[in-house]
């Protein structure tokens, strides 16, 4: 045997596990099935169950689940603390792996036996909790964007009424007060926000060096940190961007050249946040977003897309600054080329004085590519010249 894996169909109110094993002819095998009640004491059963067939402690075991809106965090968060490797996988993946393995019906038997053979054929990415900073920071701010959406159905309905035939004065009053309840726990929720920042000393520090991006407040940054868990999982910008479902899908056969877009298949509530900023650092000519802009603008003439490419950049460069814990600079890109200009002047004047023919591009260096080929012995105490040069 090569692996143990367990299987978990999750429901509000119980749990169908599957436990199986896969040989070294890749042939899965069902050893026992088991549905528990989700709540404490279904836990310890469940745990007892594994342990019990668990026989092999030197071959490994993981445990496989969906993430069905928040029933599954209470058992994935009793499964890590007692130190087993649990994966949690998106329930349209876990669609598309039964659909590719054939399984016509679907059942919650059926399903944790699906989870089961997933586990044992595919080496998943091992589930992290959340931080509970993070976790009651993201309660806040996803409670603030469901009272704000709340509040844009009641306006709408209220303007609605205003302009109807007859008027019913009673129902504009009642959602005048609708409206003024959500506006108050917008208030409440704002300063829950804020004050859950300040509370960490470190990630107020870095929301002063963040929000000095003009568009990126308090609610946004927020925002941000929440979803992402603080940056923790992302090892690079690019699983970022997959993340939040900015990264691109092209559609290419052949001949055939289909349409090339974002995906969309991540986090919405990121893509969410990042569209006013988008509008705002367009609207006050930001450097470098606005060059963005224009050069995007340019190629295909979509503003929307362009929009779209400006999202992503503010993404990347608060990420940049989070892992950085660096202050954002306006000035940050103008300051990059009139240093590379000076270099490069300087290097030209040492030409001179030395006699040697050099290329410009040899001199010049572009996107982080120097010049190898001239390496003449340089004064010492001339470190950036070197760097230039060498």
């Amino acid at each position: 045997m090569l692996k143990y894996s367990v299987g978990l169909d999750v429901s509000s109110k119980k749990i169908d596990g599957c436990i199986s094993v896969i040989d070294t002819n890749q042939k899965v095998i069902v050893k026992s099935s088991i549905v528990f009640s989700n709540d404490l004491k279904g836990f310890k059963i469940l745990e007892n169950w594994i342990l019990k067939h668990h026989k092999e402690k030197n071959i490994p075991l993981v445990v496989c689940m969906e993430a069905t809106g928040i029933y599954y965090e209470s058992c994935a968060l009793y499964l890590f603390e007692k130190k087993f490797n649990v994966s949690v996988v998106l329930p349209n993946k876990a669609k598309q792996y039964f659909q590719a393995i054939g399984l016509k019906s679907k059942n919650d038997t059926i399903d944790a036996r699906g989870l089961s053979q997933m586990g044992a054929e595919r080496c998943l990415r091992t589930w992290k909790p959340l931080a509970k900073y993070f976790y009651e920071l993201r309660l806040y701010t996803r409670q603030h964007q469901n009272l704000q959406e709340q509040k844009t159905v009641i306006n709408n309905q209220l303007k609605s009424l205003e302009c109807g035939m007859y008027i019913n004065k009673k129902i504009v009053k009642q959602l005048k007060r609708l409206i003024c309840v959500f506006e108050k726990q917008l208030i409440e929720l704002d300063k829950l926000i804020k004050d859950h920042i300040k509370s960490n000393e470190d990630i107020q520090i870095k929301a002063n060096n963040i929000c000095k991006i003009k568009g990126i407040g308090v609610l946004t940054f927020a925002t941000l940190i929440a979803e992402t868990n603080g940056f923790e999982l992302f090892e690079n910008s690019k699983q970022l961007v997959s993340y939040a479902g900015f990264d691109v899908v092209e559609n290419q056969s052949g001949s055939t050249f289909g349409r090339t877009k974002i995906s969309k298949k991540g986090n919405s509530r990121i893509r969410r946040a990042l569209f006013m900023p988008a509008f705002t650092v367009i609207t006050y000519k930001q450097k470098p977003f606005i060059d963005l802009f224009e050069r995007t603008l340019e190629k295909h003439n979509i503003k929307m897309k362009s929009y779209v490419a400006v999202q992503k950049k503010i993404l990347t460069i608060v990420y940049s600054l989070w892992k950085k814990n660096e202050m954002y600079d306006t000035n940050y890109q103008i300051n990059i080329q009139e240093e590379e200009q000076k270099l490069s002047s300087r290097a030209i004047d040492f030409e001179e004085d030395t006699n040697e023919k050099i290329s410009p591009k040899q001199v010049e260096a572009k996107q982080g590519k120097h010049p190898v080929n001239y390496r003449k012995k340089l004064p010492l105490g001339n470190a950036k010249l070197k760097k230039i040069t060498t």
